[in-house]
């Protein structure tokens, strides 16, 4: 492409030891660049550019030329306000049809007084993932009326390993008869997934890693303390798609997608008040503003509170396919544009949605900070509010994937870079 013929001659040449998140959101393009160091990252560019209501559908990508050109816009800021080019790239990767799940495997030990070694684990999680594959295969060709559909997985995480019922960090040397590995899987259809691929060839990158959206966010959370307890509910609330994430403990319980996000919302003030997307766009974001006459306000706010209902719901539907767990957490952290709506963050921690769902009590309402993401500092002050944590947890992935844990001893990082593909 041209584009990427001048990008590639107007920079330096590219630095191994950074790498670019790409956010590709249904309403913005975002691009970092981080510097990577012994355990930490730092931002030293930022680039966001605006998606065309064609580009994308869903959280999917829908027209690719549109969307690479939005992603050179948004590159071409950051490397810019870096001063280099950075070849390696992460892409998150959004959409109802990607799925995230953890899932248990209990295995009986055909020599329990065997002590247990690298091998045998490697065996136990190959069963894992071969399982959860068929799952989720299942699962997008039930939804999608396609038998013939592929999947890839996309990321892989270590949850918990029981052995005869006791909880080990390190399942090396020991002997028992049955062990029980929970191991977090998102696999995503193929065609999606060569999507991005292209994407990413069109501008000339190198893909280290494509991750699951509610994924990264998770990462971006957790760091790398393989010892974490953070427990939350994670929701990204994109123009096209609100994802969730369960973490509990320092796992990832699973993942959910809908397809309801900030578009929703100004597609029924457009609809209801027969206005244009753009004006209808403009009116939401500004709905707090004095300067907005009170009848076209409360239009403008019956609208909202319609697709409230519908949002909640979805929620509420999200968190009741996690049925492995026993509680889910009291605290949930959002992030995302969509997430800007005050009277999202209203509805959700004031309204009654939660009342059939195991929770132990009302669970509290915040929005994700940068200064909460783990190890990822930003030097350019440009990253500075919840619309960026899904890219600064996709830059956890590139760290994950690029240096992983080389200097840690843990069986748990151990075996989390076997599950790295």
């Amino acid at each position: 492409m041209v584009f990427e013929k001048l990008r590639l001659k107007s920079k330096s040449q590219p630095n191994n030891d950074y790498v670019v998140a790409l956010d590709i959101g249904t309403e913005f393009v975002k691009a970092l660049i981080a510097k990577l160091t012994d355990d930490t990252m730092e931002i030293v560019g930022v680039g966001r550019a605006r998606q065309d209501v064609s580009d994308m559908h869903s959280g999917a990508i829908a027209d690719i030329s549109g969307v690479v050109r939005n992603c050179e816009e948004a590159l071409s800021k950051a490397e810019e306000q870096a001063g280099l080019q950075a070849k390696r790239a992460v892409i998150g990767i959004a959409g109802e049809l990607v799925k995230g799940t953890t899932n248990t495997v209990r295995y009986r030990r055909p020599q329990p007084d065997r002590p247990l070694d690298t091998a045998e684990m490697e065996f136990i999680i190959e069963k894992v993932q071969e399982r959860a594959q068929a799952k989720a295969q299942k699962q997008i060709a039930l939804e999608t009326g396609n038998q013939e559909v592929e999947v890839k997985l996309v990321n892989s995480a270590l949850v918990s390993i029981h052995i005869d019922g006791y909880k080990v960090s390190n399942p090396i040397g020991f002997q028992g008869k049955d062990i029980a590995v929970q191991i977090y899987t998102a696999f995503a259809p193929m065609v999606h997934i060569g999507a991005l691929e292209r994407v990413a060839d069109e501008l000339a990158l190198e893909l280290v890693a494509v991750a699951a959206e509610p994924f990264a966010v998770s990462r971006s959370v957790l760091g790398t303390d393989a010892s974490s307890n953070f427990t939350a509910i994670l929701a990204d609330v994109g123009g096209g798609t609100t994802d969730i994430a369960v973490v509990n403990d320092g796992g990832v319980e699973g993942t959910k997608m809908f397809g309801i996000g900030g578009r929703s919302f100004t597609r029924t003030i457009a609809s209801d008040m027969d206005l244009s997307y753009g004006d209808a766009e403009k009116l939401k974001v500004n709905i707090d503003s004095e300067q907005i006459k009170a009848t076209i306000a409360k239009q403008a706010n019956d609208a909202i509170d319609k697709t409230m209902e519908v949002w909640l719901a979805g929620v509420e539907l999200a968190l009741s396919e996690f049925d492995s767990v026993d509680h889910l957490p009291n605290r949930i952290l959002l992030c995302g544009g969509g997430a800007s709506l005050t009277k999202l963050v209203e509805a959700l921690s004031g309204k009654e949605w939660y009342k059939d769902l195991p929770f132990t009590k009302r669970p509290t309402v915040h929005l994700l900070a940068p200064s909460d993401v783990v190890g990822i500092t930003d030097t350019t002050g440009n990253a500075s509010d919840h619309t960026f944590i899904t890219a600064m947890g996709l830059l956890r992935v590139g760290y994950d994937t690029i240096i992983g844990s080389s200097d840690a001893d843990t069986i748990k990082d151990k075996l989390n870079r076997l599950l790295r593909i």
